[in-house]
């Protein structure tokens, strides 16, 4: 497999052993390449080309290792829906560090890749269906212009796995800044390993904090960046209707990309108790409830680094406390900043935060959709649909123009930022659904490839968007819940 780039460099390995353990993809039987990302792999300085389907099949299974990979499984615990487990790597393999022409360091993922001594009693495995969701998603949240992980390659493994019925095995590339997680750090602090802690501070502000000099806190340093990085990561999600569905500690970067994207939806009505995920009984991770999931995880890590805040615990804490207490004032001036890009205002003037939640408060009324509101007011001429002439809204879009006509921005200019932050399409969850269970059931991939044609550059309207824009037209279109895959 000589000849296709790769330049691994694997320093994870230098931390404790105790934070990972060493081993292979479990081969698969008859391995075959689903889709692979032409685009990342250019960007990754990969050429695949001189590789036939069946090396590239063999490769993304794991059923050859390249040269210079050092595969392992990661150790970390996590908080899930509030209760603190003991997890790891169970069904996935960092394959190695792969640094790329710009020497950004990248971590190769399979998952799905067999079990691994994190595995608790599950097969290790995965379904193609929720592989190709994973590829689909990540790829369409990069467009956006959100902090993700990324999906090289997705091949299926020619066996069966059983999640209440049979279904077709898969293996997903996922690249990542890292895998480093909130988890990481609370399991060596639960443990009490105090030294394994500390190295995996260090490891972590090499990898994620550059601009770091190494004056002050190290551990408070870290900490800022972290919650820098997730505010902005949260406001992204909010700003495009996105719910992720399952953010537990261990599936919250440390290096602030979205990452696990097993129940995640797109909101169709604006609702801020918005839910999809079939396990999340009680709303925790809702569409309105994300920002206060973020502050939580973030306390958590606090949590965590308290030993090295400051060797006086009551110190430590004060210092943890007052680092998140910064959370609500950060979270509420990016938030009315995203509101005002999204709707082509500049500066602070009084009355936004009314403009903008009774905007809000009238689609949740109306159960207007989220998406197309907003490209609604960007049209160059008033949205015909008869919710848009409701007489509250026709009073709102007065006030909105009145607004944008008391700022020096021109309206052109006005028109155009909203252009840079309102999507013309965003990866609906019908559409999504029906591509997947075409792909899954059949072996045809031509609808997910025409859903991720259609995402492309999704602020720019083209033709391809246009079969993919409407929401579901009933509740027999409409998705209600979203499942995890494991």
């Amino acid at each position: 497999m000589s000849g296709i780039g790769w330049r691994f460099e694997n320093s994870y390995t230098a931390l404790p052993p105790q934070m990972y353990t060493r081993l292979n993809p479990v081969e698969v039987a008859e391995p075959e390449l689903v889709i692979l990302n032409h685009t990342l792999a250019k960007e990754m300085g990969l050429d695949f080309s001189k590789l036939s389907s069946q090396g590239c099949a063999e490769l993304f299974t794991g059923n050859r290792i390249p040269e210079g990979a050092d595969p392992l499984a990661q150790a970390y615990g996590g908080h899930q829906f509030g209760h603190f487990s003991i997890l790891g790597d169970g069904r996935a393999i960092v394959l190695g560090e792969h640094l790329t022409p710009a020497e950004q360091r990248l971590d190769i993922q399979f998952k799905g890749s067999g079990q691994t001594p994190y595995s608790r009693n599950g097969d290790g495995r995965a379904a193609l269906g929720p592989m190709l969701r994973e590829y689909l998603i990540s790829e369409a949240m990069h467009q956006l212009g959100i902090p993700t992980t990324r999906s090289l390659a997705v091949a299926t493994t020619g066996e069966t796995v059983f999640r209440e019925e049979l279904l077709p095995g898969a293996i997903l590339t996922r690249v990542a800044a890292s895998h480093l997680r909130v988890g990481t750090f609370q399991l060596l602090s639960m443990q009490k390993q105090l030294k394994a802690l500390e190295s995996l501070l260090a490891y972590a502000l090499k990898r994620h904090e550059p601009n770091w000099n190494g004056d002050g806190n190290p551990a408070l340093a870290l900490l800022k960046g972290v919650m820098d990085r997730q505010l902005d990561l949260v406001i992204h999600w909010l700003r495009v209707g996105f719910i992720h569905g399952v953010m537990n500690t261990d599936n919250m970067t440390i290096s602030g990309e979205t990452i696990d994207y097993g129940p995640c939806a797109f909101m169709d009505r604006y609702a801020l108790r918005t839910v999809f995920s079939s396990i999340d009984h009680a709303g925790r991770y809702a569409y309105g409830n994300q920002p206060l999931m973020i502050k939580w995880n973030i306390a958590r890590l606090a949590e965590a680094l308290l030993p090295l805040l400051h060797e006086e615990q009551p110190q430590a804490i004060k210092m943890a406390e007052e680092a998140i207490e910064a959370f609500n004032d950060q979270y509420k001036a990016r938030w009315m900043a995203m509101m005002r890009s999204k709707l082509g205002l500049e500066g602070d003037q009084e009355g936004d935060n009314d403009l903008f939640g009774d905007l809000l408060n009238w689609m949740e009324q109306h159960s207007a959709d989220y998406t197309n509101t907003f490209c609604s007011l960007m049209a160059p001429s008033p949205a015909q649909e008869r919710i848009y002439q409701e007489p509250v809204f026709q009073g709102w879009l007065e006030r909105w123009q009145q607004r944008r006509q008391r700022q020096p921005m021109s309206l052109a200019d006005s028109l155009l930022l909203m252009q840079q932050h309102n999507p013309q399409i965003i990866p609906r969850n019908h559409h999504v659904e029906e591509a997947l269970k075409v792909a899954s059931d059949s072996g045809d991939l031509e609808p997910l490839q025409q859903l991720l044609e259609a995402l492309q550059d999704p602020y720019t309207p083209h033709p391809k968007q246009a079969p993919f824009q409407d929401p579901p037209s009933g509740d027999a279109e409409r998705v209600y819940q979203t499942f995890c895959g494991t």
